[in-house]
């Protein structure tokens, strides 16, 4: 009896932590909003009023329009590669049978691990060697080492949930390794390239910390806001920007998630190795 009461009491206070934290974690990100339509340019309480005239100053903006503009590009660009490359590494991870395949997809979710400071600082080391600078290339390049471990796990974990048979079906009908990948697991992969892309658009377009040492005289959208927090006035308006782009991230979020576990719950293709019953309970095998 004592034990159920002391299992119940360590529940209780494991639903108490988990609260604590979700509130901690959450709370400061929820006041953003809230602030954002106060009509006052502290964030304090009490509130003063509602309003929308700081959403109303995000339009008109020319510095803003300008960094949104390359957050977005840079972001388009650096998710195409970061999913292209993702593709290719966790395919060839999973079909290459080679060790260094494995290394390079080890070498390639390796970013995730590393303070991005440490990555910012290697990536302007580099591209200084190299003549780049600090420019639109150079936040690009970094954008897809920082996206790329996303997209690998993404991609690894959905070939792999696609039964290898199918793979081996189509080599033994005659296909090339190139036509079974482009005809074959590229299709069935669908959902899963798109929520790859997403999600990788997402870490582009929100990274800080590379940006600031990649940047040239071009600013992407987070080292725009990064500048206006130097000036309380710009504060409000600030805010109702990060109010914006925290509902876009949600959704694009969101919408990646469904997009990956439909299509790791998606139904696997027949097996060609296995007979199919027909109606009278006969066996009866694929067709080559």
């Amino acid at each position: 009896m004592s034990k159920g009461r002391r299992t119940q009491a360590d529940g209780g206070w494991l639903g108490v932590y988990v609260i604590a934290y979700l509130v901690f974690l959450y709370l400061p990100v929820l006041l953003i909003p809230l602030f954002s339509f106060n009509n006052s340019i502290q964030a304090a309480f009490p509130l003063q009023g509602f309003t929308l005239q700081w959403y109303a100053t995000l339009f008109g903006n020319s510095a803003l329009t300008g960094a949104l503009l390359n957050s977005l590009a840079i972001g388009a660009i650096a998710a195409t590669g970061a999913t292209l490359c993702g593709i290719t590494v966790s395919y060839m991870d999973l079909y290459g049978r080679s060790p260094v395949a494995a290394t390079i997809s080890a070498i390639a979710r390796l970013p995730i691990l590393i303070p991005g400071v440490i990555v910012g600082i290697s990536l302007l080391i580099l591209i200084n060697l190299i003549g780049l600078g600090p420019s639109r290339v150079a936040i690009v390049l970094g954008h897809i080492l920082v996206a790329l471990p996303t997209t690998v796990v993404i991609m690894r974990s959905r070939f792999a949930a696609i039964p290898k048979t199918i793979r081996e079906a189509a080599l033994d009908l005659g296909a090339s390794d190139w036509t079974t990948f482009r005809r074959v697991m590229l299709p069935l992969s669908l959902p899963a390239i798109v929520s790859a892309f997403m999600l990788a658009f997402l870490i582009s377009f929100d990274e800080f910390i590379v940006v600031f040492f990649l940047a040239g005289t071009e600013p992407t959208l987070p080292l725009y806001i990064w500048s206006q927090l130097r000036f309380p006035r710009s504060l409000p308006t600030v805010m109702a920007l990060g109010t914006s782009i925290l509902a876009v991230s949600f959704v694009i979020a969101a919408a990646a998630e469904i997009l990956r576990h439909r299509g790791l719950s998606a139904p696997a293709p027949a097996d060609p190795s296995q007979p199919k019953q027909t109606k009278r309970g006969e066996l009866q095998w694929h067709s080559t």
